[in-house]
């Protein structure tokens, strides 16, 4: 028993249970898109809070903190604010909305009253879905590998493709359900992890009478919450981390699940847990890298897991996680680091899917599908993206971070501002969410493609604000006619 895979195995078993217990309960394709709009809104909360947060906080943002230090804090600020942000200002109007269209994607939402764009509305937003989403799930079965290889010795190669079936497995079985009741699952396996790891950490430190503070200056300027950085790249550091908040409000996987709840008046008491969630695994995650640093400069850690940190500093909470508990409870501990890529991929593949085939197939091509044959469209489809990001995954060398930095640009940038004016502009049209979409993501692969653009002016806050720019435009001196006219929730 004394094994890290006695804690994986059953979680996989949890998981797989879920999967088969939620397979009948999709009969159309409400079911599999959106759970028929019936969950409460703890279910929605943590689902919501766990699609959002990925590997890319329980591994990469916790390695970034080991990486760099405290100028990754505006990092963690600026995603907090921008969560904060989403559930007060979208959450309950776009629900509102939604149901009174009976919309099942972000996509028709917007389709519905652009008028004589509404079909090219429908196929633009799934091409930007699907090529970010590929990049955002492949990174999900990288973190995944990276996670099996430390606690298991299991090389990537076989690593990646055991996580990618486990979550195309359950997806395409449980559709949206299957999604959620297991994200609840997901999200509590996730802030134990987050909250217990660095707090048996510091006990250790303590024991150890290590030096946090001098451990932080041993390593740069990772004690500066500027990196010691001047001028305007201190600024840019700034408002580059800020800017992770900026794209809460349009991320496909996030806002569906506001629209998935029983009722607008859910959004109360699912905002409250959202919100206890976040500050306990934002916090967790600052608290893992810097832990982290102090063990190693204090030289707890191992010289062959040190080395292992130096060369990828997003295995530092598998690492810690093997140091600092006995290896039955580390695996399941390691298993919130898997929870978190499946909690993300499983919403994203699901959000890709409904895109493909309802938002394209059933309405821009106008061939509607019976429900069960919807269904089984839908989970063949699922089965197709996932089989595509693995196969970007087993191709990619890039970190999480920088990987999801770019997807969530994209998305962001895409979606968010179009998002906005739609709930809360009555001067918004279809015109103007279409050039806000464009202009989201050619801008945000074109400012990644320039070498060292990136640094001066972050992506995330370029390509936001291109975008809504452009959508205040093309709303103002775009085409309009028929019910080419927003009316805003509420």
């Amino acid at each position: 028993m004394n094994s890290p895979l006695f804690g994986l195995v059953l979680y996989l078993v949890v998981i797989a249970a879920v999967g088969v217990a939620t397979w009948g309960r999709n009969r159309t394709k409400e079911d599999f898109i959106l759970g028929g709009r019936r969950l409460g809104g703890w279910v929605i909360a943590f689902s919501e809070r766990t699609a959002a947060e990925s590997s890319w906080l329980i591994l990469g943002l916790s390695g970034a903190f080991f990486a760099t230090g405290l100028v990754e804090v505006w990092t963690a600020l600026g995603c907090c604010a921008g969560i904060v942000a989403s559930w007060w200002v979208v959450a309950r109007p776009l629900r509102e909305l939604s149901g009174a269209q009976q919309s099942l994607t972000l996509p028709e939402v917007f389709a519905q009253a652009s008028g004589p764009f509404a079909r090219e509305v429908r196929v633009v937003a799934m091409l930007i879905i699907v090529f970010f989403f590929a990049f955002y799930i492949a990174a999900q079965f990288i973190g995944a590998g990276k996670v099996l290889k430390v606690t298991f010795g299991l090389e990537p190669a076989l690593g990646m493709p055991l996580a990618a079936a486990v979550v195309v497995a359950y997806t395409l079985m449980g559709g949206f359900l299957a999604v959620c009741y297991t994200d609840v699952v997901q999200a509590v396996l996730m802030v134990v992890t987050l909250v217990v790891l660095p707090v048996v950490g510091l006990v250790l430190v303590a024991q150890q009478g290590l030096d946090v503070a001098g451990a932080l200056a041993a390593k740069g300027h990772a004690a500066s919450v500027l990196g010691g950085k001047t001028g305007w790249p201190a600024v840019a550091a700034v408002v580059g981390g800020l800017s992770w908040g900026l794209h809460n409000i349009g991320q496909p996987h996030l806002v569906t699940k506001f629209m998935a709840l029983r009722s607008a008046a859910a959004v109360t008491a699912s905002r409250r847990v959202a919100m206890i969630w976040t500050a306990l695994a934002y916090g967790g995650a600052t608290l893992v890298g810097i832990v982290g640093i102090a063990l190693v400069h204090g030289g707890l850690v191992g010289a062959g897991d040190a080395a292992a940190v130096a060369a990828d500093q997003e295995r530092i909470l598998p690492v810690l996680a093997g140091l600092l508990f006995p290896a039955w409870l580390a695996g399941i501990l390691i298993a919130g680091a898997i929870a978190a890529m499946m909690s993300t991929a499983d919403s994203q593949l699901l959000v890709a899917t409904s895109t493909l085939v309802e938002d394209y197939w059933c309405r821009a091509r106008g061939r509607e599908l019976r429900p069960a044959k919807s269904v089984r469209a839908g989970r063949l489809v699922t089965l197709g993206v996932g089989l595509a990001a693995y196969a970007l995954a087993a191709t990619s060398d890039d970190l999480i971070y920088d990987v999801v930095s770019m997807a969530w640009a994209g998305l962001g940038s895409s979606f968010g501002p179009a998002l906005l004016l739609v709930l809360h502009w009555r001067g918004m049209n279809g015109a103007g969410v279409l050039a806000g979409m464009v202009t989201g993501a050619v801008s945000t692969v074109a400012w990644v493609s320039v070498p060292g653009l990136d640094d001066q002016v972050s992506v995330r806050f370029a390509a936001w604000v291109l975008a809504i720019g452009a959508c205040v435009l093309g709303a103002r001196f775009g085409r309009s006619g028929g019910r080419d006219r927003f009316a805003p929730a509420g």
